[in-house]
């Protein structure tokens, strides 16, 4: 499970840092809010634990912008500040959780699986994008010009990528995702999916595509 680190504090974040990876956790780290903000816009994290107080951009508004894109990453926020309204403030502005500094690690490391167990938010029951929707409960994959009922690997694709709008998920990810770690299904199967989705869009006329980018990974995103 991979996380982005973001923390200006450099003696505490090789220590958190530290303290995740041995917790088997995949961390990336950065030391400020606007490089935090380019790194989930182009790399695939299962969750992100963001400082609030940081140079360049503070977490905050990290967090709104990751929001206001329509990317529901989990995301637990750190500060030193304890009062009820700076907690409000994080939480409003789409937070998963809130840790006040200092804290114990066994609590921070509980606080990282439950984001990332539950997700960023409560599941809607339909997914949009565009002149698409994807309902959760049939699998149906609509339009104003028709529909398609999707079949189960092909919804889950289709899924992560509505819930990550603009944000590149890998070949990989999607294979450990949808079928397995230890499946051993390979980056092609993964091709194979994409191609039948990219089929469907087109067959409703959606104004969304399914883009590949460098290193086999692959984006929704609206089509200007």
């Amino acid at each position: 499970m991979r996380l982005l680190l973001a923390e200006d504090e450099q003696a505490l974040s090789r220590a958190l840092q530290a303290i995740l990876e041995h917790a088997g956790y995949e961390v990336d780290a950065v030391c400020n809010g606007v490089a935090a903000l380019d790194r989930l816009a182009g790399a695939d994290y299962d969750g992100a634990v963001m400082d609030i107080m940081m140079p360049g951009m503070d977490g905050i508004e990290v967090l709104r912008r990751l929001r206001a894109r329509g990317d529901r990453l989990p995301v637990l926020l750190l500060t030193a500040k304890a009062e009820v309204d700076d907690k409000v403030l994080g939480l409003d502005s789409g937070a998963n959780d809130y840790l006040t500094k200092p804290f114990a690690v066994r609590e921070l490391l509980a606080r990282v699986r439950a984001m990332t167990r539950t997700g960023a938010a409560p599941a809607d029951a339909c997914l949009r994008l565009g002149n698409i929707t994807l309902d959760r409960t049939t699998f149906a994959l609509s339009s104003p010009t028709g529909c398609f009922r999707l079949a189960s690997r092909e919804f889950r694709m289709l899924e992560m990528l509505l819930c990550s709008p603009g944000r590149p998920i890998t070949a990989a990810r999607f294979v450990e995702r949808i079928w397995g770690a230890d499946s051993g299904a390979e980056a092609d199967v993964v091709w194979v999916y994409i191609s039948y989705l990219r089929t469907k869009l087109a067959a409703l006329h959606a104004d969304v595509r399914i883009r590949a980018v460098h290193e086999e990974k692959y984006v929704l995103e609206e089509i200007a």
